[in-house]
């Protein structure tokens, strides 16, 4: 637990910053694992696993170990429903998600309290990025104009959260360890820039730390209002914008536009029910707030290739 927290430190240091304002509460955190790679000038990769015992939050301030580049979190969220309820009305972590900032910005970091979280951060180098991308670097213009202020959130795949899963879980005895850790950050960056191309296209704008709140409240009233949608104007008076501005600054934070994630967000919730396997198909339809489970039936195929029933014999737990 020592060397954990020693290496944390550490990492602050070679990033420029400082843990001094939080020293009380690093104590709180419980450590799987916590790896640090230092792949300069072009990586740096952490690798996390912990515990807090009580929720806090730290503001990350800019990082300046490198003059251009991007930010990139990788989180898997391991929670009851009632510790996701408890984490606040912006609930930065309730669910696994990716998420994508300039690394001169300032940010938020919540430890949420008795939620196991794995974690793979990645800080890389602007030019290193372009250069891995190759002739592709257009489709993905936004990523690489920095002095823009812009805030991603992504769904994570499976896919990713497999990886994440992988690496927050490995031994590193008998591994060539940069080698090995450069490749599965690079697979990671790949899973999510070919997840980003699918995006619904929209122009990216600068954003404040109030509008960024402001469509995390949203979403989050979304998330807990599965069964009944809110109306337009509720949604607009809860953010605090015309619709016109609402409906953008979502669609350039989620990639999707608010009709269509809230069905991703009921499909996720439909996936998850029907693997526990204490409801029916039907019943799960009707929790979600689905008066015609012929159209739960199409939405949910649309999602992942299979009716509800075929896809509950293929993965239930």
């Amino acid at each position: 637990m020592f060397n954990e927290k020693l290496k944390m430190r550490r990492l602050a240091e070679k990033l420029g910053l400082s843990l001094s304002s939080i020293e009380e509460e690093i104590k709180l955190l419980h450590f799987n694992q916590l790896n640090i790679v230092d792949l300069m000038p072009d990586i740096l990769l952490m690798v996390r696993s912990l515990i807090a015992s009580q929720t806090f939050t730290y503001k990350r301030k800019p990082i300046g170990v490198i003059e251009k580049g991007l930010f990139i979190s990788f989180q898997n969220i391991f929670l009851t429903e009632e510790t996701g309820k408890a984490i606040g009305k912006r609930a930065l972590n309730n669910q696994p998600h990716v998420r994508i900032m300039p690394s001169h910005l300032e940010s938020e970091v919540i430890f949420p309290g008795d939620v196991h979280v794995q974690q793979i951060t990645i800080l890389v180098e602007l030019e290193y990025l372009k250069r891995f991308v190759g002739n592709d670097a257009d489709k993905l213009s936004y990523l690489f104009d920095v002095e823009k202020t812009f805030w991603i959130e992504e769904f994570m795949s499976p896919e990713m959260s497999d990886l994440v899963a992988e690496l927050a879980n490995l031994s590193t005895e008998n591994i060539l360890s940069q080698a090995f850790y450069r490749l599965k950050a690079l697979e990671l960056i790949y899973l999510l820039f070919s997840n980003l191309l699918k995006r619904e296209k929209t122009e990216h704008h600068h954003l404040s730390n109030a509008e960024i709140d402001a469509v995390y409240l949203v979403r989050n009233t979304i998330e807990s209002n599965l069964e009944k949608p809110l109306t337009k104007d509720e949604l607009v008076k809860l953010s605090g914008m015309n619709e016109l501005k609402l409906r953008r600054i979502f669609t350039q934070v989620f990639g999707k536009g608010i009709y269509e994630y809230y069905n991703h967000l009921r499909m996720q919730k439909a996936a998850t029910l029907l693997r526990q396997g204490d409801l029916s198909v039907s019943e799960v339809g009707y929790q979600l707030g689905f008066s015609n489970l012929s159209y739960f039936g199409r939405l949910f195929e649309k999602h992942f290739g299979l009716k509800p029933k075929k896809w509950n014999d293929k993965n239930r737990i």
